[in-house]
């Protein structure tokens, strides 16, 4: 596998363009500018805000909401633990919601029932590829005044059964462009919103507060005739550096211009492991249910494996698949708090059943395959795998 194969696009010459500039730019950097503005249009958002990780953006985004400490903030207990380190941040607690046990995604249900007069913001991840049920938690968070931050680091270009794509239906969207992610700079990330006010928050904050900043851009560019004198100020917010730096700005934007393409992809090798799965008629998988209307882009191909009603463990149906020549499979990520640095330091709370049974369960499918060829592999070692226990 050519591991290079997503980047055969600009990258290289936005990267040329920069070192060739010797920065000429600054820490502003055009090329910053550009695929903030890029994204934006991509998503109908009217703000974009580059940051440096999908992380950052996370926290940005939360201290823009006025998150502090006493506050609470929901978030789906299946999930990254970074999701569980940004309330921390910002002094505030997790609070751990259940998932629904066909698409794996946070339950508004439950989300209502853990509101507390403590409670400040929502924060829906999109899980594997797949939007939440926006609809439901939009609902919860208008009736009782609660933000909503959405989570799609792994989820871009999805949609929901209103061709809402996802990160455009609450308070802001947040995105990752972490290596492994629908598309990479190989770190960085970017938060959109229609709001101006969170725009100018998220930016000063996430831009080391220069007072010239606005919502629209992180150019603090001035006549040197200003800043050169003893009596220039910058900044007027207390802020973090999680600026995205201008390399990785030129490799994002390179990757922006090809997001279509490298989602296609994936989805394309999400809808083959579902077709091998659905034509052997064999329930040891159970996929990750798409609900009628939406699309899935498919960060992932999950599904709740099955094996234990046939007497069939999870490690060997992973090292056969391997045998056959696939990539192998991953568990789920274990639940935010049952982390250690959760757990033994007893940081947020919220029982969550069906996380806890679905955790163990869950097998991710490699969805980021270069070509068609390297998919077939892929749905022929599944097939194969598949095969060979249902004869048991």
């Amino acid at each position: 596998m050519d591991k290079g194969w997503r980047f055969k696009g600009n990258e290289r010459k936005y990267l040329d363009n920069v070192l060739s500039g010797g920065f000429s730019a600054g820490t502003s950097g055009t090329y910053v500018q550009q695929v903030e503005n890029l994204f934006a249009e991509k998503h109908n958002q009217k703000y974009a805000i580059g940051c440096n990780s999908g992380t950052s953006t996370l926290h940005t985004a939360l201290e823009a909401f006025g998150i502090g400490p006493g506050d609470e903030v929901i978030i789906p207990s299946l999930t990254v633990a970074m999701c569980g380190f940004v309330i921390l941040q910002c002094g505030a607690t997790p609070v751990y919601a259940d998932v629904k046990p066909d698409t794996f995604l946070l339950d508004a249900k439950d989300v209502e029932k853990k509101i507390t007069s403590k409670t400040k913001a929502i924060m829906p991840v999109h899980m594997y590829g797949l939007m939440c049920n926006m609809e439901e938690i939009m609902k919860v968070a208008d009736d009782n005044g609660l933000y909503v931050l959405e989570d799609c680091a792994q989820c871009f270009l999805a949609h929901d059964d209103k061709n809402r794509l996802s990160g455009t239906i609450g308070h802001a969207g947040s995105w990752s462009f972490e290596n492994s992610k629908h598309m990479s700079s190989g770190d960085g990330g970017i938060l959109t919103t229609d709001d101006p006010i969170l725009s100018d928050h998220m930016r000063k904050f996430a831009w080391l507060g220069y007072k010239n900043i606005t919502e629209k851009s992180s150019n603090i560019r001035v006549d040197k005739n200003l800043f050169q004198t003893p009596t220039w100020t910058r900044h007027t917010v207390n802020s973090y550096n999680y600026r995205l730096p201008e390399l990785c700005a030129a490799v994002a934007l390179a990757q922006v211009e090809n997001l279509e393409y490298f989602c296609d992809l994936r989805y394309k090798m999400g809808k083959g492991y579902e077709k091998v799965i659905e034509e052997n008629e064999f329930d040891i998988l159970i996929p990750q249910k798409t609900p009628e209307g939406y699309k899935n882009s498919y960060y992932t191909f999950a599904a709740v494996f099955n094996g234990e009603k046939y007497g069939i463990d999870w490690h060997e149906f992973r090292e056969k698949h391997i045998s056959f020549g696939g990539d192998g499979i991953f568990g789920a990520l274990q639940l935010v708090g049952n982390e250690p640095s959760f757990k033994y330091n007893k940081i947020g709370w919220g029982i969550t059943p069906i996380a806890k049974e679905l955790q163990r369960k869950l097998m991710l499918f490699t969805t980021n395959q270069a070509n068609d060829a390297e998919i077939n592999i892929q749905i022929e070692a599944l097939h194969n795998t598949i095969k060979y226990f249902k004869k048991f």
